[in-house]
Formats: C-alpha cells, structure tokens, sequence
C-alpha cells in the first residue's frame, strides 16, 4: 500500500496542475489517470479541436488567395493527414505533461481510481493497487452528454470524442445537434473544407449563454457561409433512410427534416463520475455534479473536487486554477489566482471570447454603466488579413470608470481578451488602460478604440449614429 499526503484521481488540466503545484509546495503526490495523460482537454477536446481548425482555416484562406493576388493550385485535403497532424500535436504536449510530472517527483499511477473508504483508493489495472492518501481531489471531468433521442445510437451518430479519437470521416455532409461551443466549432471545420452543415439547437440562438449580439452576428456569418441554422429546433428521433441518417425536428411548431452522412451530438457535456465511489461511499450531488463548498471541499472528509466534475463553468484554464487554488489552501498558502475572472474562448471564425459580465448583466444587477464599441472593419490589420466583419465591446462602470467586462468576436479575440482579463482582475479604469500606446498596424488597437468610444472620443471609428444604421 502506498502512502500519500495528496492523491489526485483525473491527470487532465486540472489534476495535473494540482499535482505539480503540490509537488512544488511540498506535498507527497500521486496522480492516478485510467486513459492518457491531459485529459479530454489535450486529448479529445481543445488541442486537437483547434489543430484542425488551423487547418482548415489555412485550406479556406489558400482556396480563395486569389483575392489576395495569389494563384495558389489547391488540390484538396486529405482528411487522414489533418487528423494524423492533430495526433502528432496531441502526442508532443502529451508526453510534455508525462515529463512535468516526472521532473516534478509525481508518482503517476495508470488505472481506474474508485473511492472506498476515507484516505483510501482502489485502483483496478494498476501495479499501485491500493492508495492511502491524507487528501483525495477528484479531477475526473467530463464525457459528451447523449440524450434520450430515438435512434442516438445508429451506426454514424457520434459525438465529439469519436470524431477526433475515431477513425477519420471526411463527411460530404453533416448534422450536428447542438448550436453551442462544441458544435459552432465542429461546424467552422466541416464548413471550411466544403461540408454541406446542418445545426439544429434547441434554443432561440446560436451560443445561447454568450452576448447576444455575437450569437446574432455568429448565425449570420454562419448562414452566409452556406451553413444551415436551424433554432427553437427540438429533435425527436434519427432515422437510418436510403444509406443516410435523417433527424426529425420540430421547429416553431412544424415539424422538420434534414438527411445527411454523419450526425454528430453536441449538445455538452456532463460530470465523470461512472464508477468513482465504492459502496457507502455518496458525497453530496446535484443533478450529476458533485457538490463542493467555496473551498472545493466535498462532503466527504478530506476528499476535494475541481473542474467540469463539479462546475457548470467547463473550461480547462478553469480547471487548472481551481488545481493551483485547492492545494495552495491545503498547504496553507494563500490563494495566488483569482478565480472570480474567467474567460470563454470560442475558435469559430471570427473567433470570439468575453470576459466580466455584460450591458445586460449589469443592468439586471442594477448596476449602472457605460459602454464603447469599436467595429473592425475600421481597423487595419483586419482590412490586411481579410477578416470579416466583426468587433469590441467593453462595459465599465458608469461612476468609476473601472472595467467590468468586455465582449470580442474578430480575428485573435482570444488573444486580446486577456488584456481585459488584467484590467478586471486589478479593478483598471478605462481611463488609465487608455494610457497604454498600442502598436499599429494590430488588432490589438482595437482596444483602444473601444475605449476612447467609452466618451465618443474614437479615432478611427465611425459616429456611432452611422454604425447604428
């Protein structure tokens, strides 16, 4: 039996951050992963996502070079190769972890973590077969949500994790249930390589928790670009008809039908928690999720959770300084992230991100505000990369002036929206990020527009009564 101060169950951005900055602080640590190390982040979720977002986007930008001056002979794509691309990415920063990890003193243990008894874990598969330890932290994420729909389980209906650890599909066409993160991206990859795309979500809009200004402009650049949104559209069964998967919807009250070659559901994700406590082992849960307090302490003694296990925010870089944050707390540290500023990244393109709360927010808080917008068909670095319309919003406090949010959708919007992130996190002032010369020709001058908007005291952008109409 292994002793342990620390044993972190779940080796993805969010256990093995933990388990480094516990290592790094002192403490005994194991971490025990049942498939590979970086979790679904690294493995079937953002790194290999945006490999092959990169990769169409350069296909899309080589087929139309000619508006550049460019008579660039595109062939075609293989799709084989920008998955064995995505893997070969996957695989470097894969064995990066497994080496942060060693060069930490982690002991990293291979198999399927159940909880016991308190202190202790089995681990099935594993040389390391029993596990005491004086604190547990759960870290074990999430899988795709499969709802109950009628035919979910045809052959051809797969959800994101078969689409990027699977074998490579080059779909002519394709449905995707689902008009959130998940899909808006698999729906930018598929479209750029010449897909026929169908979404069909559930809401009133694309992105539903997301401003709504950019869920609008989203749609719009989406059904501009040959892909069909479909919204308030509630599927009721697939069916298998004439070698295609056709998905029956409802949509406003009629009811609906699209065929394509692959259905792909993205309707989110929920808490991994399949075969997590043993028997007599039920921490405190909510509708899946396990319950932690403002500590990341669960019902359980001694025993912790962070991440898309617990949190309806489910974001890597969320996971990861909720990692650094609980074993600060365990060692006696104090706190050296703040967790109340988290920013969401979406790569469509344009892409988008956002940061603090928005006009709406404010407004539903009762907090008075102002607001500056800048739109990047004024900004030249845009005009240069023939990026579509897109802009900057930021929102600061109507008496103070300090900065309480900003919403992006343009090229690098989640580069820039750190910037923001800064200014939130140290209660900056328009005024006094307006002080920063920023260099030209960048997007990031778009910043400083919206800022100067804040007063109607823009450059560059158009009067506002013009931008309006």
């Amino acid at each position: 039996m292994n002793q342990y101060q620390l044993a972190v169950i779940g080796a993805g951005p969010g256990g093995y951050v933990a388990a480094i900055r516990a290592a790094q602080l002192g403490i005994k640590t194991a971490i025990i992963e049942k498939q590979d190390v970086g979790g679904t982040c690294l493995n079937r979720g953002c790194i290999p996502t945006k490999a092959l977002l990169h990769a169409s986007e350069i296909y899309h930008q080589a087929r139309n070079a000619l508006e550049l001056g460019l008579d660039i002979q595109v062939g075609g794509y293989d799709m084989g190769r920008l998955h064995d691309r995505k893997e070969k990415v996957v695989l470097q920063l894969r064995g990066g972890v497994e080496q942060l990890l060693k060069a930490n003193q982690v002991d990293l243990i291979r198999g399927e973590a159940t909880i016991m008894a308190p202190h202790q874990i089995e681990v099935a598969g594993s040389d390391c077969p029993s596990v005491t330890a004086d604190h547990i932290l759960i870290a074990t994420g999430s899988v795709p949500a499969r709802p109950p729909i009628p035919g979910l389980d045809l052959p051809g209906v797969v959800t994101s994790d078969e689409v990027l650890e699977g074998d490579p599909v080059d779909y002519k066409s394709l449905i995707i249930i689902g008009g959130g993160v998940i899909g808006v991206e698999f729906a930018t990859f598929y479209q750029q390589l010449g897909c026929e795309v169908t979404i069909l979500e559930a809401m009133d809009r694309l992105l539903p928790a997301m401003d709504r200004e950019i869920s609008q402009n989203l749609g719009m650049i989406l059904k501009k670009r040959g892909v069909s949104v479909h919204t308030g559209a509630m599927v009721q069964q697939i069916t298998a008809e004439g070698g295609q998967l056709c998905c029956h919807f409802t949509e406003k009250g009629k009811d609906g039908a699209v065929s394509a070659q692959g259905i792909l559901v993205a309707i989110g994700r929920r808490p991994n928690t399949q075969g997590l406590f043993g028997p007599g082992v039920s921490p405190e849960m909510d509708r899946g999720r396990i319950v932690t307090d403002e500590t990341f302490a669960t019902s359980l003694d001694q025993v912790w959770a962070i991440g898309d296990v617990t949190s309806r925010i489910q974001l890597a870089h969320m996971a990861s300084a909720q990692g650094i944050a609980v074993v600060e707390a365990i060692a006696g540290h104090p706190a050296s992230v703040d967790l109340s500023v988290v920013p969401s990244c979406i790569y469509t393109d344009p892409e988008i991100a956002s940061v603090g709360i928005t006009a709406d927010e404010a407004k539903a808080q009762g907090i008075a505000v102002k607001t500056g917008k800048f739109i990047m068909s004024a900004n030249g670095k845009t005009l240069i990369e023939g990026k579509d319309r897109g802009f900057i919003k930021v929102v600061c406090a109507e008496d103070s002036g300090v900065i309480l949010g900003a919403q992006l959708m343009c090229a690098r919007a989640t580069d820039l929206v750190s910037e923001f992130s800064s200014a939130i996190v140290n209660r900056l002032t328009a005024s006094q990020m307006t002080q920063v010369i920023r260099p030209h020709p960048t997007f990031t001058e778009a910043v400083t527009e919206a800022l100067e908007d804040l007063d109607g005291h823009a450059i560059h952008a158009a009067p506002r009564r013009r931008l309006a109409k």
